[in-house]
């Protein structure tokens, strides 16, 4: 059974004979796309009609780890059971293996997602005319932007940053290296950051290339991220738990909720089942800028 002809067929089902409107069938439609994507990525790309129950189960952890939302969870599954029950009425599959598919049961509590427009109110909650202010302006904008881990963050360097190609290079989970695409607010204020404030500091010998220090000269630590993004949301009034790992959810979470590719949202997020070779084989830096560009809030130019 070949996705494609599926796909297009249940898109046909669901405007004609079930008579929903464009954008409902689009969302149906976006939905089982994702699935056909996990099955690319994780599954050697078996076909809709060799899924079994712990198949669809582990397509959704698997969507959850990249990012996907509670609410958004349930019409993916609600989807995907209405794309099953269309193959069975049409008799094109024999039983539907989504017929007892769950949500979720998470042991822990995932970050909670910050929208576009609270990171606007942390970012106006920042006290530009402290010394510090333009830093940590630039990295809530960055840790947004890029969906970087707080490692990643801190060990930034000068010399990593492509921003004529709209690229920064970051060293994730294993020594590996990936290329990210990165926004143009995020741009403008690394540069301000740069060029305004980090230029007057004394830096300490061996720090000369990090992108962010501290009072001292010297690169910021985990904890000191930690405390900044506490600090801001406490000031913000945000009552969301929020902590660095939040912006990578987010970002992750945002570019999943508009329709990104999955595949590119977890080449972008460094994923350790992904290696270096792969991000060069699989995807060139174009796609993976174009995908970031149509689908992040804050990537448009101002």
């Amino acid at each position: 059974m070949n996705w494609n002809i599926s796909i297009r067929s249940f898109d046909s089902y669901l405007r004609i004979e079930r008579g929903l409107a464009d954008n409902s069938a689009e969302s149906y439609i976006r939905d089982i796309n994702k699935l056909r994507q996990y099955c690319e990525i994780e599954k050697n790309g078996i076909e809709p009609d060799k899924l079994v129950l712990d198949d669809l189960q582990n397509f959704i952890f698997w969507i959850v780890d990249i990012g996907m939302m509670p609410s958004s969870q349930a019409r993916l599954i609600s989807g995907i059971r209405a794309f099953y029950r269309y193959l069975l009425l049409s008799n094109q599959i024999v039983s539907d293996p989504s017929e007892l598919l769950q949500q979720p049961k998470i042991g822990r509590k995932l970050p909670d997602v910050i929208s576009n427009e609270e990171i606007e109110e942390l970012i106006q909650a920042i006290d530009l005319s402290k010394a510090e202010g333009e830093r940590n302006k630039a990295i809530i904008e960055t840790l947004y932007a890029c969906g970087l881990r707080v490692s990643e963050l801190i060990n930034l360097k000068i010399s990593n940053l492509y921003f004529n190609d709209d690229f920064i290079k970051v060293v994730g989970k294993g020594s590996k290296e990936r290329l990210v695409p990165i926004g143009h607010s995020a741009v403008k204020q690394i540069n301000i950051y740069l060029n305004q404030v980090r230029v007057h500091q004394k830096i300490q010998v061996g720090f000369e290339d990090f992108v962010f220090l501290n009072r001292r000269g010297k690169s910021l630590t985990r904890v000191m991220i930690f405390t900044i993004v506490k600090d801001l949301a406490e000031r913000a009034g945000l009552k969301k738990n929020i902590s660095p790992h939040t912006f990578r959810h987010s970002f992750a979470s945002e570019l999943v909720e508009r329709g990104a590719d999955l595949r590119a949202v977890q080449e972008m997020l460094g994923h350790e089942s992904i290696t270096t070779t792969e991000i060069y084989t699989h995807l060139d830096r174009e796609y993976l800028r174009s995908t970031i560009l149509s689908f992040h809030p804050r990537m448009q130019r101002k």
